[in-house]
């Protein structure tokens, strides 16, 4: 059963995730250079988070990573798809050369990051605007159950090693989420039967972003990636599920047909 204690951060949370989640589906739906602004600061600022953690005292170096990583993300969108990947390697490579710390930590996060940054808004011009509204959604829904889960009911740890407050109540109540966004969303859209199970796919890859991140800092021995977020702690703590979601869903509409889905 969850104290009172437990619950002391969760109005500066909703707060701050209102704001996040209004500015997020304003952008998403202008989409264009709009939502790709959006990708490429937040894609920034995720990098001067992990620069940040990895090597604390390169203050400079890290918002030179930020903001080339950032550019990144905007020229890779603008230049033909064979240009796309060494764009976005460059950051990594150039940040590893900068921080001159944990390079195997920090090149596969940071690669990570651009690629996401950079599919996120590709995906949304190809696929239309639903299919990151139900992105987005799986996500936030796996994120609110697991954390009211977690802490209300408890119970046996999900991987103490590595994330100690990870509950299995709280990883089984995301995938329940995740699979009624799907049933939700299958009501409202042209979308096919296989929604509901393949949003809770969606929702372990979401929760497998958030345990990467845990282990980093853990091994970091940090908290926070940053305190840019009341509430939140950094937009890497935040981000960290849907960096999860967005991989795997890049990834499958790779390997599968992705119909574009409308209301």
């Amino acid at each position: 059963m969850a104290s009172a204690g437990q619950w002391d951060d969760l109005r500066q949370r909703l707060l701050s995730g209102a704001a996040m989640a209004g500015a997020g589906v304003a952008l998403i739906w202008a989409g264009g250079i709009w939502f790709a602004a959006l990708t490429a600061l937040v894609s920034g600022l995720m990098l001067w988070e992990l620069s940040r953690m990895l090597a604390p005292e390169k203050t400079a170096e890290a918002l030179q990573i930020a903001v080339i990583g950032g550019l990144a993300v905007l020229l890779a969108r603008a230049l033909p798809g064979l240009y796309t990947f060494p764009i976005l390697a460059a950051p990594a490579i150039v940040g590893i050369g900068l921080l001159k710390r944990h390079p195997l930590l920090f090149a596969p996060f940071a690669l990570a990051i651009l690629v996401a940054g950079h599919g996120l808004s590709g995906f949304r011009d190809t696929y239309g605007v639903v299919w990151l509204f139900w992105l987005v959604l799986v996500v936030i829904a796996t994120d609110v159950f697991g954390y009211f889960a977690g802490r209300f009911i408890g119970g046996p740890k999900f991987w103490p090693r590595v994330s100690p407050k990870k509950t299995w109540s709280g990883t089984v109540a995301g995938w329940i989420a995740a699979a009624l966004i799907g049933v939700i969303f299958r009501q409202f859209t042209n979308a096919g039967p296989d929604l509901p199970w393949i949003s809770m796919a969606l929702s372990l890859a979401s929760q497998m972003g958030d345990i990467a991140e845990s282990a980093l800092k853990r091994r970091m021995g940090v908290k926070d990636s940053s305190n840019l977020l009341p509430g939140h702690g950094g937009l890497f703590d935040r981000f960290d599920g849907l960096l999860g979601a967005a991989l795997f869903m890049l990834l499958v509409a790779q390997l599968v047909y992705v119909p574009e889905v409308r209301f």
